[in-house]
């Protein structure tokens, strides 16, 4: 989560620097999905809705875009054929293997610090990222040591991993968080994150780009 200093660059400006315009977001057909792995595996209606657990009729439906499924039945589809949920949502672009793979070890992340909170970039080397992922320590105790809500395209994901913190917002309630649980939001609302526990807390940050 970048803050609004005019001195230091934001991680978003840093990781941004490099990248090509975003490709527009096609929309999302998940009866058509469903029904290109089933054909791809040569699996009937009955052969799929019974791997699936769901009755022909609304298996049917899906494909046909007549009904939209519950997140039991995506569960339930992705295990039947065989794929991870995201991937129904989510189908490759290509069948081209980019094969990307990016380790930081503890400690050898990128430094960026900010007055209210001491970041870590992770997987530096790989250019053009769909998301950028960072571990930051939470230093600021309230919302005045920011001046105002800080904001950005995309969406973003915290995970608390030490300590306690409190995530503001400007259209939610303020929310306590303590290692373990997590956040997911859009970082075009006005947000910032502090700490409320003796210590600084780290929290694992990722942003879409």
């Amino acid at each position: 989560m970048p803050t609004d200093d005019d001195t230091t660059p934001s991680l978003l400006q840093v990781a941004r620097a490099a990248d090509e315009p975003a490709e527009p977001v096609e929309p999302l057909r998940l009866g058509e999905r469903v029904r290109e792995i089933r054909r791809a595996r040569n699996w009937t209606l009955e052969e799929a809705s019974r791997r699936a657990g769901l009755a022909r009729s609304t298996l049917s439906k899906i494909e046909n875009e007549q009904m939209s499924p519950t997140f039991d039945a995506v569960q339930k589809l992705a295990k039947g054929l065989g794929i991870d949920v995201p991937q129904l949502f989510t189908p490759p672009k290509s069948d081209k293997v980019m094969g990307r793979r990016s380790i930081t070890r503890a400690g050898e992340g990128e430094p960026h610090p900010t007055a209210t909170y001491e970041h870590e970039m992770l997987a530096t080397e790989i250019a053009r990222k769909k998301m950028l992922p960072y571990k930051a320590v939470i230093r600021a105790r309230s919302f005045e040591e920011f001046g105002q809500w800080v904001r950005h395209d995309g969406e973003e994901f915290l995970y608390v991993l030490d300590g306690a913190v409190r995530l503001l917002t400007e259209l939610y309630a303020p929310v306590d968080l303590s290692a373990g649980d997590s956040a997911y939001y859009d970082a075009s609302m006005g947000h910032c994150v502090i700490s409320t526990s003796s210590r600084d807390a780290t929290i694992l940050w990722v942003t879409s780009l």
